[in-house]
This record gives structure tokens, C-alpha cells and sequence, in this order.
């Protein structure tokens, strides 16, 4: 999902950087005003291990890869989208500057899929299934699995509008490979990672009510 800077004509991918600023700018307004000391290495402890997942990658085909994401998690954990939208950005960032990872035109995009959509979908998705009064478990996992797929196929139909393949074949490629990795991996690392931690450390968590939602 890290989109390359020939996969997307400049004139493209400015709109898509048009799009994303605001969510930047808002993300880094909330850590201005909800980030003290006692967040800041719980935020980089998220930021570097999305990091090293987004490096386990899964060849698709057409020049894409599949990988998980991170940003519902980081969300459920902060109770807000914009954690999400800040972490994913600031990983991109490195990834595209230090490693080469995606592309710097496109770099808009990469944030709006992985940190906006992804963020905000999986985030208020486990909050509506929450007040559902599904489990922890089960509304982490929904969320996390959903967000990954919906960027996957939003990144699907960027891809066709700029011409680098067909809608058809590429939703049928990135939807299938990402509900999976979404099933087995993002989905399940959230659910298991939430869990985890409302049960064992409750305090790391923003919305301390979420640990009563933990069943066995």
C-alpha cells in the first residue's frame, strides 16, 4: 500500500496531498493538546512497532504489496482517529525520506489511505460495535480488520484513476489479499493487543472504561 511516485501523475497526487494537509494539521493540533510526558513514549513505542510490521510485506502483483497498518489500533489505544492520522504520518515520513519506502509525490495519498481512512473507518467503526455492546475482543478486530480493507480498496480505485491498472482486477487483488492479512493480522495483533492491554494496563489506555468491556 505504499504507493511509489510513478504509480500516481503529479497532478493526481497534489489533490490527494490537498486532501490529506488538513488531517495533518489536526492530528498535530490534538497532540498539542491531549500529548504530555507520560504519552510521548507510548506514542513512539506504537510509532516504532507499526514500523517494523508495515516491513513485513506480501507480494500481490501488479507492482503492489499487502501489509498490515496500525492505525485503529493506535486510535483505540489514544480514544481518537487523529493518534492514528499522527503516528502513520510520522512513520511515512520516515519510510519515504530514510528508506525509500513509497513515494515523497505520493506521499499524500500513503498518509490519507493509511492514517485517515484506515484511522478514522477502524477507530468509529469499534466505537459504534462498543455501543453495540459487543465485546472488546470482538469490536477491535472488526474495526482493525475493516479499516485495513477500506484503504485497500480505496488505494484500488487510486491506482485505476491514475492509469496504473484496471479497477476490476485491482480491487479483486488488493480486497482479497488485505481481507485476509486483515482477518490474520491486523484484525487479530488489534484484538489481541487491546486485550492485552486492558487487562493487564488498563492505565495505558485513554478511555480507561474500555477494560470492563474485556471478556473472557
Amino acid at each position: 500500500m505504499h504507493i511509489p511516485d510513478s504509480f500516481i501523475p503529479l497532478s493526481q497526487a497534489i489533490i490527494y496531498w490537498i486532501i490529506a494537509l488538513p488531517f495533518i494539521f489536526m492530528a498535530i493540533r490534538w497532540a498539542g493538546k491531549e500529548m504530555d510526558d507520560t504519552k510521548v513514549p507510548i506514542l513512539a513505542a506504537l510509532a516504532a512497532g507499526i514500523f517494523a510490521i508495515q516491513a513485513l510485506n506480501i507480494p500481490i502483483g501488479m507492482g503492489t504489496s499487502g501489509h498490515m497498518v496500525g492505525a485503529t489500533l493506535v486510535a483505540i489505544i489514544f480514544a481518537s482517529p487523529w493518534a492514528g492520522v499522527l503516528v502513520l504520518t510520522l512513520v511515512l515520513l520516515v519510510q519515504g525520506f530514510v528508506f525509500a519506502d513509497g513515494g515523497i509525490t505520493t506521499m499524500g495519498a500513503n498518509i490519507l489511505n493509511m492514517g485517515v481512512i484506515s484511522g478514522f473507518v477502524g477507530y468509529y467503526t469499534f466505537s459504534a460495535l462498543m455501543k453495540s455492546r459487543l465485546s472488546l475482543q470482538i469490536s477491535s478486530f472488526v474495526g482493525a480488520w475493516l479499516g485495513l480493507l477500506v484503504s485497500a480498496l480505496v488505494c484500488a480505485v487510486q491506482m485505476y484513476l491514475a492509469g496504473t491498472f484496471p479497477l476490476v482486477p485491482g480491487l479483486a487483488a488488493m480486497g482479497t489479499y488485505h481481507f485476509i492479512i486483515g482477518l490474520i493480522g491486523e484484525g487479530l495483533i488489534t484484538a489481541v493487543a487491546i486485550t492485552a492491554i486492558a487487562s493487564s494496563r488498563p492505565d495505558l489506555l485513554e478511555n480507561k472504561s474500555l477494560a470492563r468491556g474485556v471478556k473472557a
